[in-house]
């Protein structure tokens, strides 16, 4: 059957078309309508004057919902996939931490499997590897003990062993980062620049050999930095000079409204994707957390929407879902709803090369597709033209589960 929603604004890059609808069959946008067409063939949802937006798409994410990709069950993945599909994500790449081989190549062979079995959740585009070739100096909340330069029989034993990494993020300046961007190219393989202290110079050679995206810009980078008294600019500067993609964690928390509204002003939306980075405390309670395995994660607290450690000297990661990044860049850095609706959509498909299929509400596209309203609140989540999250249905089933609880019935 053909699915036909009506009675909402579609989302474009360019426009908002007031009173559209979309009809999608087979997992694909059949048509796109700029008025309500009379079908006598479909199944028809009424958006109910939402916005009927794509669906956002998530290049960072290392969990969600109580889970982290890392935790080493296939169960993981899916959760993550559910709980970030409530929140308007219907595509993501599931990220990884520094961590010994062993347990890379354990969580590459769980992602193969996950994604046989997700048909819940956000869809998988491929693995992204954060590590573990970084700079010691800029490593945040990663574990020290796995950091390491650019190994290349470890790293060509890894590429080897799985065709599923599609990015994979280092420091560019260390021993054989060069070499590593190469051979990432070769194999269609991303490289980001992480984790880094790179000056200018060493930017513009990794950029030059593949680096074409900085990695959760403002964090874990190096700025403006002194050597026998003069000046050099840092990979934040190289990142905004340069003609690189940006990612950023628009959390509100991460960066302030000045940042936020200073790197849009240089790079614009077509260079700009907002990323949860989230870790496994997105969606959950305020409190005690762990950040990568639960076997052996660094353990955190959750408070004023971030992850810090501790001893609160520093952030330990996001607990942002994608609706949150939307309202903020909204909201906090009075960017327009269209701009930062591309930044969430349209800009990281076209970044992962996704955009032939996703990031458009455009006929023989993938029917992602998300309804959500003024304040940026999901009401329903499509992926694959599949209906995986519908606010009324989960509101219903937890004040089902929240009745039978209370009366001590299991």
């Amino acid at each position: 059957m053909k699915t036909k929603i009506f009675n909402g604004t579609l989302l474009t890059p360019h426009r908002a078309i007031g009173n559209g609808a979309i009809i999608i069959q087979d997992g694909k946008i059949l048509d796109v309508c700029q008025s309500n067409p009379d079908t006598s063939d479909t199944v028809d949802i009424d958006a109910g004057g939402n916005y009927i937006s794509p669906g956002f798409i998530d290049l960072h994410v290392h969990g969600g919902g109580g889970h982290d990709f890392m935790d080493g069950s296939v169960q993981a993945f899916l959760q993550i996939a559910e709980t970030h599909a409530r929140y308007g994500t219907t595509a993501m790449v599931p990220t990884t931490l520094t961590s010994e081989k062993e347990d890379l190549l354990r969580t590459l062979d769980l992602y193969e499997q996950a994604n046989q079995e997700n048909n819940k959740g956000a869809q998988f585009l491929g693995m992204h590897l954060e590590g573990p070739y970084f700079a010691q100096s800029q490593r945040g909340a990663q574990d020290p003990r796995y950091i390491r330069n650019p190994d290349a029989e470890e790293y060509e034993e890894i590429l080897n062993y799985s065709s599923s990494i599609v990015r994979w993020s280092a420091a560019p300046e260390l021993p054989g980062s060069i070499e590593f961007g190469q051979r990432l190219m070769q194999k269609g393989i991303l490289p980001a620049a992480a984790h880094t202290d790179a000056i200018y110079e060493e930017v513009l050679e990794a950029f030059e050999n593949g680096y074409t995206l900085a990695t959760h810009l403002y964090s874990a980078m190096s700025g403006v930095t002194r050597k026998n008294a003069f000046r050099y600019a840092g990979m934040i500067e190289s990142a905004l000079l340069l003609d690189m993609d940006v990612e950023i964690i628009a959390d509100g928390v991460h960066l302030p409204a000045p940042l936020l509204k200073l790197v849009y002003k240089i790079k614009g939306p077509d260079k700009i994707a907002l990323i949860t980075d989230a870790m496994r405390a997105a969606a959950m309670p305020a409190g005690d957390s762990i950040l990568g395995p639960l076997s052996n994660g660094l353990k955190v607290i959750v408070e004023d929407g971030v992850a810090k450690l501790p001893d609160r000297s520093s952030f330990a990661g996001s607990v942002a879902t994608a609706d949150r990044l939307v309202r903020t860049m909204i909201n906090l850095a009075d960017i327009p709803l269209l701009q930062a609706v591309k930044m969430m959509t349209l800009t990281p498909a076209r970044i992962m090369k996704s955009d032939h299929t996703k990031g458009l509400l455009v006929k023989g596209k993938d029917a992602d597709i998300v309804l959500f309203d003024e304040d940026i609140q999901i009401q329903k989540t499509f992926v694959n033209g599949r209906l995986v999250f519908d606010k009324v249905n989960h509101e219903g089933s937890r004040k089902e589960i929240q009745a039978k609880t209370a009366g001590n019935v299991y």
